[in-house]
This record gives C-alpha cells, sequence and structure tokens, in this order.
C-alpha cells in the first residue's frame, strides 16, 4: 500500500475486562554489567561470585540474542550493563555490590543451554530479564540447581509453568489474547503470520481465545520462516484470504519478531491494490523505530492496533528508566526505552531489588531469593504493572499458565505515524484465556 489509510474514528469493540489506571512513579531498581566469554558469548564483571552474605557481591545473569538473522535483543543486556553502573555508583543493591554475568542464546538451543550452564557454573542467585525461546533447553538446567528465572520475555509457555519461573507480563498469551478481543468486531477474515517453531505453534490458539471471545471465527494459521529475506509469497497468499471475506475488511497480523518489518516491506508492495486490508500485531514485533523505517503516517502500519504488556513510552511512570538511559547509556542505540525488551529487564530489576533488600542483612542465594519470591513477596512496580506476587493458586492454573499473574495489557494505535495510546490504562485478559484450548 502506498497512500496513507484511513484511521477510524471508534476503538475496537473487543478487549473488553477490567480497565485500570496507569500509576505514576518512578521505579527504584537494582542491576549489572557484563563482558563475554570465548566459549559463549557470557562474562562477568569482576569480583566475588556466588550467594552472599553480609556485603559480600551479588551475581545474575542475563541472557537475550544478538548479531543472529532472527530476532535480536542487544537492548536487554546493554540496559542491564548501564542499570549495574547506576546501582554500583550508588552504593550497589541492598548495600551489596552487583556482579553481572551476560550471554549470548544466539537463537540457538545449545547455546541456550551453554548460557544456563553458565550462569549454574558462576553460582548465579538468579536469571534475570531475559530473552530466549528454547525454554526446554535453558529451564531444565536452572531447574537442577533451583536458579530462579525472574521477568523473562514470555515467549514460551514453560515461562507460565515452572516452579523457578516469575515472569513480569502476561507474555504472547496475553499480547495475542487481547489482540484478538480488540480485532474481533473490526475485522472480517484475520490471518496470523507466525514462525514456522515450536514457539510460533503456540500463538493461533491464543489469538483465536480472543478473536472466539467477541464472536468471530479462527484465525487463518500461516507459517513463515522467520529468517527469510523477504515475504512476498506470504503477503499475496494473506491478501488472496482476505479478499474473500464478506462486511468488514480483513486483517493481516504479522507476529515475526525482528522480521515483522520484512515482511511489512513485502506487505507494502502486494497490497497497494488491496487498500481496505488493515494490520495488526504486537509489541516485540513493531516499535516506534519499524513503524519510522516503513513510512510513518504513509505506511503499512497507521491505523494498526498494536497490544502491550505497559504504557506507552510517554507515560510518567517511565522516567526512571529514561533518566537512567540518559546517565548511563546515552549514545547506545540499542537500548531504547520504548523497546519491551528494555522495559521488562528494567521491571525484572526492580522485582530483584525488592527482593534483596526484603531480606535485609540476610545471604542473598538462589534459595533465599526463591523463597522470598515463594513467600508472598508483592513488588511494586511505580504502575508499569499491578503489583505482582507469585503462586501456584493463581486464577489461570486451570488453564496450564500457573505462573502468569500479570495478565493486563495496553492498546495502542499507529495514529499520523505515531504509537499512541489507543485507550487509557490497560485491560485484564485472565477472563479471555481462562476460555483459550491451550491443551
Amino acid at each position: 500500500m502506498t497512500g496513507r489509510r484511513p484511521i477510524r474514528s471508534a476503538l475496537p469493540g473487543g478487549l473488553r475486562g477490567r480497565s485500570r489506571a496507569t500509576r505514576t512513579g518512578v521505579l527504584s531498581a537494582g542491576a549489572l554489567v557484563a563482558c563475554a566469554s570465548l566459549a559463549v558469548g557470557c562474562g562477568v564483571v569482576p569480583g566475588a561470585t556466588g550467594g552472599s552474605g553480609g556485603d559480600d557481591p551479588i551475581t545474575v545473569m542475563t541472557w537475550a540474542p544478538q548479531d543472529t538473522g532472527a530476532t535480536n535483543k542487544p537492548g536487554m543486556p546493554a540496559l542491564a550493563e548501564a542499570y549495574a553502573r547506576w546501582v554500583n555508583s550508588q552504593g550497589g543493591l541492598g548495600g551489596r555490590k552487583l556482579n553481572v554475568l551476560t550471554c549470548n542464546d544466539h537463537n540457538d538451543s545449545v547455546a541456550a543451554a551453554k548460557c544456563a550452564r553458565r550462569a549454574v557454573k558462576e553460582n548465579a542467585v538468579a536469571v534475570v530479564g531475559s530473552y530466549s525461546q528454547y525454554a526446554d533447553s535453558f529451564f531444565p538446567v536452572l531447574e537442577g540447581a533451583r536458579i530462579p528465572y525472574i521477568g523473562g520475555y514470555g515467549l514460551t509457555n514453560t515461562e507460565f509453568t515452572s516452579p523457578l519461573s516469575y515472569p513480569v507480563n502476561g507474555g504472547q498469551p496475553a499480547l495475542l489474547a487481547g489482540l484478538g478481543s480488540a480485532l474481533a468486531d473490526s475485522c472480517g477474515p484475520v490471518t496470523l503470520i507466525r514462525p514456522d517453531t515450536i514457539a510460533g505453534d503456540q500463538l493461533p490458539v491464543l489469538l483465536d481465545s480472543g478473536l472466539s471471545s467477541g464472536g468471530h471465527e479462527r484465525a487463518h494459521d500461516q507459517r513463515a520462516a522467520e529468517d527469510a529475506t523477504s515475504y512476498d509469497d506470504q503477503s499475496g497468499r494473506a491478501l488472496a484470504r482476505e479478499g474473500t471475506g464478506q462486511g468488514e475488511p480483513g486483517c493481516v497480523v504479522p507476529v515475526l519478531g525482528d522480521r515483522t518489518g520484512t515482511f511489512m516491506d513485502s506487505f507494502r508492495r502486494a497490497s497497494e491494490d488491496h487498500p481496505e486490508v488493515r494490520t495488526a500485531t504486537v509489541l516485540g514485533s513493531v516499535d516506534q523505530t519499524t513503524i519510522n523505517a516503513s513510512g510513518g503516517a504513509s505506511g503499512p502500519y497507521e491505523g494498526a492496533y498494536v497490544t502491550g504488556w505497559y504504557p506507552s513510552v510517554g507515560d510518567p511512570a517511565w522516567d526512571g528508566l529514561k533518566k537512567l538511559i540518559k546517565e548511563q547509556a546515552f549514545g547506545n542505540n540499542d537500548v531504547d526505552a520504548a523497546d519491551a525488551g528494555v522495559q521488562t529487564t528494567w521491571i525484572a530489576y526492580t522485582v530483584l531489588k525488592e527482593v534483596v533488600e526484603s531480606l535485609g542483612d540476610g545471604e542473598v542465594s538462589a534459595d533465599t531469593v526463591r523463597r522470598a519470591l515463594d513467600g508472598g513477596l508483592e513488588v511494586g512496580t511505580g504502575g508499569l504493572t499491578p503489583d505482582l506476587r507469585w503462586t501456584f493458586a493463581d486464577k489461570l492454573a486451570s488453564v496450564g499458565f500457573p505462573r502468569l499473574v500479570n495478565a493486563d495489557v495496553t492498546l495502542q494505535v499507529v495514529r499520523d505515524g505515531r504509537l499512541v495510546s489507543a485507550r487509557q490504562g490497560a485491560v485484564d485478559t485472565t477472563r479471555t484465556l481462562q476460555n483459550a484450548d491451550v491443551a
């Protein structure tokens, strides 16, 4: 599509649920620093490692894929490095210096397992604010050493089932369920373009749960290579299907991570004769940078709805993160306050900070961190999420997500080339997910 897509004045009729007003405030948090290991891309800030008591340093790890042909999240370890400089310059985490391991999982199952083994070897007390789609490779290693996984990105179902996982958002389940609910009343046929991977296999049923909640038929599930350099064929097939609908125009939903922008380049060319077909996606597959690169207000994202986990980047609740970036990561383009990975890492270290502070002068180890989290500790995040508390008796345990304690999503829209809030506050997708057929 070449022209600017008209924007509907009304919000989508779906995404029903409990709204919460976004609270403002500046987060306090703890953090990290990193170098690289020759073997697996891991490193450690110089200093002692392992469980700590008194004034001994605390060691944690953050991992994410970098320099790959698929989705990359360099901003997560980069934010962690800046975060460590900040917290250590102010006396450390709970009075202790914070040592941080970082690791590149290379979007590879073998490398992900190596990252986890590195965390065990270095006696990390937690893995914090990380991204990997290979839960089956790294979780068994962490579980064997009983190392908690705090604030993963939410890519896999295991992150919402493992007793060692403490997610800070609703991951892909909440994003897709919320998006489906939002599109149910405003779209004709819906086509989901998703990676042909194990993680991608989990996406259709989640989108369908939201569509079904609004009385819409299931989306067409269209697989695509996650590292393709062109999606001309996939775009053509999706548009051919959208042209068969009656009434409302069809919607195409690409959820391809970093390759979503590549898909949209192909889609723009293919959709010139289909001006009514709309697009929608989830935060993490699109951000302001990709919208700008695709043509802004004249690009294919104009008018598209995007679900996210947190308030829009313009919310004052992000002021603390922005201040940190300005002071410790100025000039590092990887560290973007609007990036969902960076945001998740910030929140994950907020959790760690509160856990460490709750331990007082006692030992900080994987066991004590885990016991604090399992013991009912409630963590506030300054309005970026609801207060977080992890149990195995939560509302979504019945559908296989016992660790999913924050099902809130926000709805944003691309308007005049800018990603802005489409409604006030957030909406709880718990009820939608309770009806999802995730068996």
